[in-house]
């Protein structure tokens, strides 16, 4: 059985080499790069993001990447988003007061957390809806975050006959952000799998297992 074909988006953020160690050992043949045909024709497709959320969209425009990403999804084909990958599709980020418009695959705001310590670092568990793919023999271990920022809030609602995403929550102090979302095609995490150890090796399985 032929491994499946990932691409790792590269749009100068994100713990790029490590992404694609974790994915090449989880079971993929990876390349890294930003052509838009390569990117089409990828059994998947990784968004990763380290930094600021207007940086990141920048990165991203000057590749096509929101085209690239939408493009995906409209076919029906898997993209994986990690980190500030995961801020960026929703619809804005808000940080230091300045607003930046994101790919708006999903409504609502990416904001700082609101727990009196930030940013929120090390090792967290997860609140996993019941029939999750992402999580299955994972969904009580912890999982690696480094972040300040997040959506706080899940606010899309869908219209019949679409099945709701599945939404994971992440309890940090007196905070409570979403850290994970199942939406068709689209998954995304705010931890980092890369990072994460056995557990993040077997989600990052659970993905590639998606892929045809």
């Amino acid at each position: 059985m032929s491994r499946p074909q990932v691409m790792v988006l590269d749009y100068g953020s994100g713990n790029l080499r490590s992404v694609v160690r974790a994915v090449e050992r989880a079971g993929a043949d990876v390349t890294l790069g930003a052509d838009r045909e390569q990117a089409a024709e990828a059994d998947g497709l990784v968004v990763p993001g380290v930094g600021a959320y207007a940086a990141c969209m920048e990165g991203l425009h000057k590749v096509q990447g929101p085209r690239i990403i939408g493009s995906r999804l409209a076919g029906g084909r898997p993209v994986l988003g990690i980190c500030v990958g995961m801020q960026v599709l929703f619809e804005q980020g808000i940080e230091r007061g300045v607003r930046s418009e994101g790919c708006g695959e999903w409504p609502g705001n990416v904001e700082r957390l609101a727990a009196d310590r930030v940013p929120h670092m090390g090792w967290n568990t997860v609140e996993v809806p019941p029939g999750s793919a992402m999580f299955a023999s994972v969904e009580t271990e912890r999982f690696y975050f480094v972040h300040s920022y997040a959506a706080r809030e899940w606010i899309l609602d869908p219209e019949p006959p679409f099945l709701a995403p599945m939404v994971t929550w992440t309890e940090y102090g007196d905070d409570r952000f979403v850290s994970a979302v199942e939406n068709g095609p689209l998954w995304a995490t705010q931890f980092h799998p890369e990072k994460s150890g056995d557990a993040g090796a077997t989600l990052l399985r659970n993905w590639l297992g998606t892929l045809t």
